[in-house]
């Protein structure tokens, strides 16, 4: 089985921290999301509420 790789630093993730190698990702991931530089688009919103 592979595992894939950390979206943040690319090393192998970790089980317990999945899909991050560690917490310091995991938390950075979180900050990207509370800083709002991930974004979920209005169009795809829209198409999957009229599903």
């Amino acid at each position: 089985m592979t595992t894939k790789p950390c979206p943040i630093c690319r090393k192998p993730s970790a089980p317990e921290h999945a899909p991050f190698c560690s917490r310091r990702c995991r938390e950075v991931d979180l900050g990207r999301w509370f800083g709002e530089d991930y974004k979920v688009s209005i169009a795809a919103a829209a198409t999957e509420e009229g599903a």
